[in-house]
């Protein structure tokens, strides 16, 4: 694990859930802190502005990070967050910049209510939670980012079985079960148009996209989750945030 890893671990598990806030963010930040959840202003102080008020008014704090590895500079999470002994439920997916040192630079991520009941019938944040290091990353990477390119941003659904497995194992809330649910939904209006690859990271057989898509009439930033084996996707995460008017921001986007 490296130190960006452990940098991050440490603002989620002993800072947001602990509420050691101060001290995490001030230890596990570099020279700047450049901000990308819109509801939270730039820095380390518009860090603690956000969240010290968070954690007096969320005294029960349930966190747990479902998945985490890191890409070079890049650390990705993926968390569930329980208030109040449930009186709200959160899915979160955070992809962070570091610097040499693993200090955390920048920050971007979704936030999503916490769906019991899905298409697929899979849990939400279920599933595989380790990643295989032994799997060949760069593979990996490619055979996410094709799929992105010629399925989701070109649109042809005729080499949906060239990038995913039948049984594919479904995460995400709207979709259903395998590659015929899949490609029921990408071919649906919900879906819309995968307009932006801002991102793509991954370590071993974990590949994460950060991009932006547009259904609706709405511009929605998703990470992509998504575990690869044996050449073709086999599981699939996604959560998603729809992007707000110019003057909700409290910094300079969610990109």
């Amino acid at each position: 694990m490296g130190q960006g890893l452990d940098n991050v671990n440490k603002i989620y598990i002993d800072g947001i859930a602990g509420g050691d806030i101060r001290n995490c963010v001030l230890e596990c930040t570099g020279h700047r802190y450049t901000q990308h959840s819109t509801g939270v202003a730039d820095g380390v102080e518009g860090f603690l502005e956000f969240f010290e008020p968070f954690v007096e008014r969320n005294p029960k704090r349930d966190m747990q990070i479902k998945r985490i590895f890191e890409d070079g500079p890049w650390v990705f999470c993926s968390a569930y967050q329980s208030l109040n002994d449930g009186a709200a439920q959160w899915v979160t997916m955070d992809m962070f910049f570091t610097d040499p040192d693993g200090l955390i630079l920048e920050h971007w991520d979704t936030i999503a209510p916490y769906e019991e009941n899905t298409a697929s019938g899979e849990d939400m944040v279920g599933g595989t939670t380790q990643v295989d290091t032994s799997a060949n990353t760069q593979t990996s990477k490619t055979v996410v980012r094709e799929y992105t390119k010629q399925i989701r941003q070109e649109g042809d659904l005729s080499k949906l079985d060239q990038f995913v497995a039948k049984d594919l194992v479904q995460h995400a809330g709207p979709i259903a079960a395998g590659r015929e649910g899949l490609a029921a939904w990408l071919a649906s209006d919900a879906a819309g148009a995968y307009e932006m690859l801002f991102n793509i990271m991954g370590q071993g057989d974990m590949v994460v996209t950060y991009g932006k898509r547009h259904a609706g009439g709405k511009d929605i930033a998703v990470f992509d989750l998504y575990r690869v084996a044996d050449g073709k996707i086999a599981e699939h995460w996604m959560n998603e945030e729809e992007i707000g008017p110019r003057e909700t921001w409290g910094n300079s986007g969610k990109f």
